[in-house]
C-alpha cells in the first residue's frame, strides 16, 4: 500500500476520534448550547478533513479525472441507476434477514441520531449527504478493498472491507446491512474502475434515507442529538 494511503488512514481515523475530547473540552467550558458548538466542530473536521484527503490523494485523483472523461456520461447513468437500485434491494434484503432470523430492530439507532442532528442543523446534511460518502468510498473501497483485492477474490475482499465498514458505524447488530451495502459499492468499484461510482450510488442513499428520517418527531429532537454528540 502507498504510503500516501496510510496518510489518509490516518486523517480519517483522527477525524472520527476527535469528537469525544473536543466534545468533553466544550462541555467544560461550561458554553451555552454545547450541541451547537460540537455541530460545528464536526462539520469543520470532516470539511478539513476532505480537504487534506484531497491534498494527499492528488496524484491519484488527477488520473481518475482523465479515466473518468474517457468512461463517458451514458456508462455513469447506466451504472448509477444500476448501483441504487441494487443498494436498495441489497438493504431491504439485509433487514429482512436481521429481523426475521435474528430478531433485530430494523430501525437504526445511527440513522435517527444523525437525522436528529440534521434537524437541528440543516447544513449537516452537507455532511451525510455529500462530505461522509466521499471520505467513506475513498477509505473502505477505493484504499481498503483495492488494497485486499491484490491478494484476494472479490467476495473476501468486499465482505471484509464491507465488514470494516460496518464495525466503524458502531452498530454491531446491523453488521450484516452495512456488509452487503459494501458489498454493492466494492461491486461497483470491481466492474467500473471508477470510485465516482460507488461515491455517487453512497451519496444518493444517503441522502434519500436522510430525506426519510426528516420525518421523525420534533419532539425526538433533543434527546437523539443529546445521544448522538453526548452519550447520554
Amino acid at each position: 500500500m502507498p504510503r500516501r494511503y496510510w496518510y489518509v488512514i490516518l486523517t480519517y481515523i483522527l477525524v472520527q476520534l476527535s469528537g469525544k475530547p473536543v466534545g468533553d473540552f466544550i462541555i467544560s467550558l461550561d458554553l451555552a448550547n454545547p450541541q451547537n458548538w460540537l455541530i460545528g466542530w464536526t462539520i469543520f473536521s470532516f470539511v478539513i478533513g476532505l480537504l487534506i484527503i484531497t491534498l494527499i490523494l492528488k496524484p491519484d485523483i488527477k488520473n481518475d479525472l482523465r479515466q473518468d472523461y474517457e468512461m463517458g456520461i451514458g456508462s455513469y447513468i447506466k451504472w448509477g441507476l444500476i448501483g441504487i437500485l441494487l443498494a436498495f434491494f441489497s438493504q431491504y434484503l439485509a433487514t429482512v434477514i436481521e429481523s426475521l432470523v435474528f430478531g433485530v430492530d430494523p430501525i437504526s439507532e445511527n440513522t435517527q441520531n444523525l437525522s436528529a442532528i440534521a434537524k437541528a442543523a440543516p447544513i449537516f446534511i452537507l455532511i451525510i449527504a455529500i462530505v461522509a460518502p466521499i471520505l467513506e468510498e475513498i477509505i473502505f473501497r477505493k484504499i481498503l478493498f483495492g488494497t485486499l483485492r491484490k491478494y484476494a477474490n472479490f467476495l473476501i475482499s468486499a465482505l471484509v472491507s464491507g465488514g470494516i465498514f460496518g464495525i466503524v458505524h458502531g452498530e454491531p447488530e446491523h453488521l450484516l446491512k452495512y456488509a452487503a451495502m459494501g458489498l454493492v459499492f466494492a461491486f461497483l468499484y470491481e466492474k467500473t474502475q471508477r470510485i465516482i461510482v460507488p461515491i455517487i450510488t453512497h451519496a444518493t442513499m444517503n441522502s434519500l434515507v436522510i430525506i426519510a428520517q426528516m420525518t421523525v418527531d420534533m419532539e425526538q429532537l433533543e434527546q437523539n442529538v443529546q445521544t448522538i454528540l453526548f452519550g447520554g
